[in-house]
């Protein structure tokens, strides 16, 4: 609630950092803001390219490529947003090393404008989700709707681990390095290209407990087969994200007094 109030209260410097993130990442480029749009489609094609047609993978009771696509497309969108999240948060208050010694300064709103700007590029991948949906179904299921509120907890989840990295990343550099080891791990140790109802025993109970596993398999189901949220295991879910948050808030506020020692 604290946190909340401050963002509330700075909401001016949140929402300008935000944008300043967003554009600042393509700046100087000749198509800007269309690579938001254009990087998830190229990822799509190599993957589908590799595993559709190089080594002939199916999705089960699924024909078509453009199926397939849509399935991998769904688990990439939900790999990617955790992935640019992991990645960035460790750099996210080494990069901004003039803003620690301003005592006024929220320092705590950093990583939510992090995560923030990630979940821009995430929003502009579900419509480019949706936009192939629709042109190849000629409709769009009403549980569409429901994508706010399963991407609710995830988002709570994310700033819970942004404040962890950025504050980890501080002291040990390492962790940017270890980060990217993870994202990639984490896009084969979940179900992007393959369904979790494939997986034997015992590790189809295991992979339950991969934050991406629920939002990648709800996102399957709220987008392409017109089924509305696993109610229970989204409750769960929300209940570890606000673990997840209010540890990685606590760390982060424990430590940051050491902050501009280090930097």
């Amino acid at each position: 609630m604290s946190l909340s109030r401050r963002i509330w209260a700075r909401r001016d410097v949140f929402w300008e950092l935000a944008k300043r993130d967003v554009a600042g990442r393509y700046s100087g480029s000749f198509l800007g803001l269309l690579w938001s749009f254009f990087n998830p489609l190229l990822m799509l094609a190599v993957y589908t390219l590799a595993f559709r047609v190089f080594l002939g993978m199916r999705w089960p009771n699924m024909a078509s490529g453009i199926d397939f696509s849509l399935m991998i497309f769904c688990g990439m969108i939900v790999h990617s947003l955790l992935s640019e999240c992991l990645v960035r948060a460790p750099t996210v208050i080494v990069s901004q090393s003039n803003l620690v010694k301003r005592v006024v300064f929220p320092l705590a709103i950093l990583p939510c404008v992090m995560v923030a700007s990630s979940l821009f590029n995430a929003f502009l991948s579900l419509v480019v989700l949706l936009i192939f949906v629709l042109l190849s179904k000629h409709a769009l299921h009403p549980t569409v709707l429901y994508l706010p509120v399963l991407y609710a907890p995830y988002v709570l989840l994310l700033c819970g681990v942004s404040w962890l990295m950025a504050s980890l990343g501080v002291f040990i550099r390492d962790v940017t390095q270890v980060a990217g080891v993870i994202s990639t791990m984490l896009m084969f140790l979940s179900p992007v290209f393959y369904p979790a109802s494939n997986l034997k025993e015992p590790y189809r109970d295991w992979i339950v407990f991969n934050p991406l596993t629920t939002m990648i398999e709800q996102t399957r189901q709220l987008v392409l087969f017109g089924q509305p949220p696993d109610w229970h295991a989204l409750g769960l879910y929300t209940l570890a994200a606000l673990a997840v948050l209010l540890f990685g808030y606590f760390w982060f506020q424990r430590t940051r007094d050491g902050f501009a020692d280090v930097l």
